[in-house]
């Protein structure tokens, strides 16, 4: 009786929020289930036309490199560093960017981006530098688990800028600032724009002019959302095209979106809930299916 209460409440939140959105079936466009090693992915970046992924907090310091086809691990990259909350990955074509802020509590006080270098396909570990940094409105840090707006996952290299978008749990909302990839000091970061998105951020990809975010709500309703670049490194000067890809519950826990000439990859970890448990599943979309 309880799954049947359990299921109409996640019916009608889904019926009503889809409503405000085109509705789009990511399950149509399942292509794997991720390989065990990466069943908390939680990020996807195109590194030289290769496509990487990464496990996010309690896993070992490893990038993988898998099969943008098949989801097929194809290399793994041992990283001398610590996976306190990995939650993002870019690159600016000769340095990988880690970013090791994960924030669900709002607690943190140790922000960090690790920059390493990537020639030949292989990470320099003997280079590796660590960015710092502190957002300038934040003033509280008493414990808030999944309910403060200083939660992180999402970034992006553009214009010799790390482009950052906040997860607010409490907002609801995501905010852009920028950081300075050369500075070390525990520089402040620059707040940009915000955007009022209904739903927390989980990852983004910035390619041909557009920003991708991809998240999901506590009611388990995943979205797609693509803003233009209305001027550079400016994206939420516009509505954006907002899509409904489905719940959680079937489509997984998304995590990671990463977007080449072909179409847009999209990854999700495993995803228990009291009705079903959902593998890591990784899908593509060809460009065609989308209106961008």
């Amino acid at each position: 009786m309880n799954k049947i209460i359990l299921l109409f409440v996640i019916f009608f939140f889904q019926t009503a929020f889809s409503q405000q959105a085109e509705i789009f079936k990511l399950k149509k466009y399942k292509s794997a289930v991720l390989n065990d090693s990466v069943q908390e992915t939680s990020g996807l970046n195109f590194f030289d036309g290769k496509l990487y992924t990464f496990n996010d907090s309690g896993n070992p310091a490893e990038l993988f490199e898998i099969d943008k086809n098949s989801g097929k691990i194809l290399h793994v990259l041992k990283i001398n560093a610590e996976n306190k909350d990995w939650e993002a990955l870019a690159n600016d074509g000769e340095n990988f960017y880690i970013g090791d802020f994960g924030n669900n509590a709002g607690t943190r006080k140790d922000l960090k981006i690790y920059k390493i270098p990537f020639q030949n396909h292989r990470l320099q570990n003997d280079l590796i530098k660590v960015i710092t940094f502190h957002y300038p409105d934040q003033k509280d840090f008493v414990s808030k688990n999944i309910s403060t707006d200083f939660d992180l996952e999402s970034m992006v290299y553009l214009n010799g800028k790390i482009h950052i978008f906040t997860k607010e749990w409490a907002s609801k909302a995501t905010t852009h600032y920028t950081i300075n990839p050369d500075d070390f000091e525990n520089q402040e970061a620059v707040k940009i724009e915000s955007y009022k998105t209904g739903f927390v951020v989980t990852d983004a990809y910035y390619y041909g002019k557009k920003l991708y975010i991809v998240g999901y709500t506590k009611k388990t309703e995943v979205f797609l959302d693509i803003f233009s670049e209305t001027q550079p490194g400016i994206f939420f000067s516009k509505n954006p095209r907002h899509y409904y890809l489905g719940s959680a519950i079937s489509v997984g826990q998304i995590e990671g979106i990463a977007v080449d000439e072909n179409g847009v990859y999209i990854s999700g970890e495993k995803f228990n809930s009291p009705i079903k448990k959902t593998q890591p599943y990784f899908y593509f979309i060809p460009k065609d299916k989308l209106k961008f």
